[in-house]
């Protein structure tokens, strides 16, 4: 076997991992969002997430992918449908020295990420009918469009926008889709009294919550240091360590955070401030040093916390606090490289300038700021005018008695936890053993 040979091999086996991590993420979600909910809807939302990625899948495939990284123009890929075509027609993904449905695959895991965290906005209230819909539109014409602008070879490509792995095409896109959604939806009965003031509505299982943290932890590692679509470099190695090393301080800044604004130690805002700094972390892994991953981590786990109280005192009830962790994270780790991008790090990657700190002036924070403003304002005005036509027809929401009941029941016929909800059940049970 040549030197070649065996590049193309070790890069093939580690961008399968990566992607098999990735695709993994689907259970920390599913473990997080159905822990961080109500019992009487856990199924339903831990259920979706293998509806959602199925979507995804097919849907990608057909023709998410083609307008992504197919050849078109500065705004959309018009070519590669159903992954067929030849190295021009997906030049954007040339520089990576794997097969191509490899990149298919390592790819289509990140659009599932993004769907799962739009879903959070939609938790506990909306229809299944409505993951369907939206969730396809949202593969076909709203993920892959800020897709081919940062990574395919559109106008921010061109720029020089820095989001290694997608703290604004992934993250933000499903945070903004999400807010949409909470906003048209509502919030759940019960969440917000006459006047304003809101009531803590407690997930039923903080054991599953901890535990999809850490497996989205562990996923994230295939998330950034799978991007670099090589091993033989050794350059995966040094994201993985950025990657970790924000994780733990969001973690400890979030709890920190909790228990100063709120008196308690909080089990789930440390969680979300480990994913929070993941995701701050997921545009600048590539581009800043350890000190400033610490710094960027810390800030993305303690500003999280604070604006998802802020939003529920504003009335905005979005019960997996998808847009303070995903949206306002992802804010945080784009923006961040305009400031932190080491100049060493840009001349490894090859992407935009070095930030303001290392005496790269304005340049790059501008590219920055412009990138999160037009991949935010996209999203909103597609995922609004989607979303209130699907309002307008077939609805958005589950009546008030199918909310009250729970959407196991109502939406699927079965309860998640039959012997925790339906006595009759758990007391046959005990006699037929």
């Amino acid at each position: 076997m040549n030197a070649e040979t065996l590049s193309f091999a070790l890069d093939s086996l580690w961008v399968m991992v990566a992607a098999v991590l990735v695709i993994g993420m689907q259970a920390g979600f599913a473990l997080l969002e159905a822990g961080s909910t109500r019992m009487k809807n856990s199924a339903h939302v831990a259920g979706k997430q293998i509806l959602s990625f199925a979507i995804a899948s097919i849907a990608f495939w057909a023709v998410g992918f083609g307008i992504t990284f197919g050849a078109g123009n500065s705004f959309i890929g018009t070519s590669g449908w159903f992954l067929i075509g030849d190295e021009a027609t997906f030049d954007s993904l040339s520089w990576a020295n794997v097969p191509l449905e490899l990149k298919f695959l390592f790819q289509m895991a990140f659009v599932g990420v993004s769907l799962a965290i739009a879903w959070g906005g939609f938790a506990e209230r909306a229809k299944l009918a409505v993951y369907f819909v939206f969730g396809t539109i949202f593969v076909i014409a709203i993920y892959p469009v800020i897709g081919h602008w940062v990574w395919g070879g559109g106008w921010l490509g061109a720029m020089g926008m820095q989001d290694f792995a997608g703290s604004t095409v992934v993250h933000l896109q499903g945070a903004i889709a999400a807010l949409i959604a909470t906003i048209l939806l509502g919030p759940r009965i019960g969440k917000f009294n006459k006047d304003g003031t809101p009531n803590f509505i407690p997930g039923h299982n903080q054991v599953y919550t901890v535990l999809g943290g850490l497996i989205l932890w562990i996923g994230w590692f295939g998330f950034n240091a799978g991007s670099t679509m090589a091993a033989g470099d050794g350059f995966f190695t040094y994201v993985a360590l950025t990657t970790n090393l924000a994780a733990a301080a969001g973690a400890i800044a979030a709890i920190v955070t909790a228990k100063l604004l709120v008196g308690r130690a909080d089990i789930p805002a440390m969680v979300n401030g480990v994913l929070a700094a993941l995701v701050a972390i997921t545009a600048a892994c590539a581009f800043v040093e350890p000190w400033a991953a610490i710094v960027i981590g810390a800030v993305a786990g303690s500003f999280t916390f604070w604006t998802s109280v802020y939003f529920e005192k504003k009335g905005i009830d979005d019960p997996i606090y998808a847009f303070s962790v995903h949206g306002i994270a992802g804010i945080i780790g784009t923006i961040s490289t305009g400031f932190f991008a080491s100049p060493r790090l840009v001349e490894i990657t090859g992407i935009g300038k070095a930030g303001l700190f290392y005496g790269g002036g304005f340049d790059q924070l501008i590219v920055q700021t412009v990138g999160v403003l037009g991949a935010a304002a996209y999203v909103a005005v597609v995922s609004f005018v989607v979303l209130y036509a699907l309002k307008k027809t077939i609805g958005l929401r589950v009546t008030a008695d199918q909310e009250v009941t729970g959407l196991d029941m109502s939406e699927h016929g079965s309860y998640g936890y039959p012997e925790q909800l339906d006595p009759e059940f758990k007391s046959s049970n005990q006699i037929s053993s």
